[in-house]
């Protein structure tokens, strides 16, 4: 069964407890995604995952495929999309090992192709409020039940990397309300709706970036290190979630090309 209805973009390990795997390769008009797709089963739920940086890591964020991800999930069927990351806190009370259920995100990367189209069809969708409240919902919901530290709404600002921020640019990332900072939420989460997918974050915050009252400058090896002792709650709350997340849509995201065309 080469169709799925839950997709999730992350890093390695997050399809390990799906059951009946296997690999498929997915053509796309945009090349190849950045993995070929491993689909399974999670609890009755046919979930599609593509490790976003590649099996080895091998992609930095700058050069992410991420219209032919997003066009794979979509060909695959799927129709709600997760997309965790890890992420630096511009709040001091938003602590590292925090999980940060996004609702709200800045676009500040300049280099990446953005956008299904490009003429001659134009659209211009609507985007107040980026991530699907559906999808919000079953984060929460399930990090409460897992007793998991996070919290509910904060706003992503997405820089285009591959270099962590400087003093000055992270206290001004702050400033403008940024929460948290992280390199892979754009164009991701507006190509999502482009293609008229719920598309949810959750940014699992590794270290307090270095604008947060001085602190020391933190280190790719110290990021992957909080990371990686925080990915089984992540995984076990994506795998808490996704068989909760409803089977009929009731939100906007599936209609969000109507009237959207000029």
């Amino acid at each position: 069964m080469n169709t799925a209805e839950i997709g999730v973009f992350g890093g390695s390990g997050f399809y390990a407890f799906l059951e009946d795997v296997e690999e498929v390769e997915v053509d796309t008009p945009y090349g190849a995604p950045s993995a070929p797709v491993t689909l399974g089963s999670l609890v009755g739920r046919r979930v599609a995952f593509i490790p976003r940086h590649g099996k080895e890591h091998e992609l930095p964020p700058h050069t992410i495929p991420y219209r032919a991800n997003v066009w794979a999930m979509k060909e695959l069927g799927v129709t709600r999309l997760f997309g965790p990351s890890a992420a630096g806190s511009l709040r001091r009370q938003i602590e590292p090992r925090t999980f940060v259920v996004s609702d709200q995100a800045i676009d500040l990367t300049k280099t990446r192709p953005n956008t299904f189209f490009d003429g001659p069809v134009t659209t211009h969708v609507s985007f107040a409020d980026p991530y699907c409240p559906t999808l919000r919902a079953t984060l929460v919901d399930a990090a409460v039940g897992l007793g998991i530290q996070h919290r509910d709404g904060g706003t992503m600002v997405v820089i285009e990397g591959p270099r962590f921020s400087t003093r000055a640019e992270s206290k001004m990332f702050a400033q403008m309300g940024g929460d948290v900072i992280g390199m892979t939420q754009f164009p991701e989460v507006s190509l999502a709706r482009e293609a008229e997918l719920c598309f949810a974050n959750v940014a699992l915050v590794t270290d307090y970036d270095v604008g947060v009252d001085d602190i020391a400058p933190v280190s790719h090896a110290e990021v992957l290190k909080v990371f990686g002792e925080n990915v089984d709650n992540l995984r076990e709350l994506l795998f808490t979630a996704i068989p909760n997340v409803p089977t009929e849509r009731h939100c906007a995201c599936g209609g969000a090309l109507s009237d959207s065309q000029g």
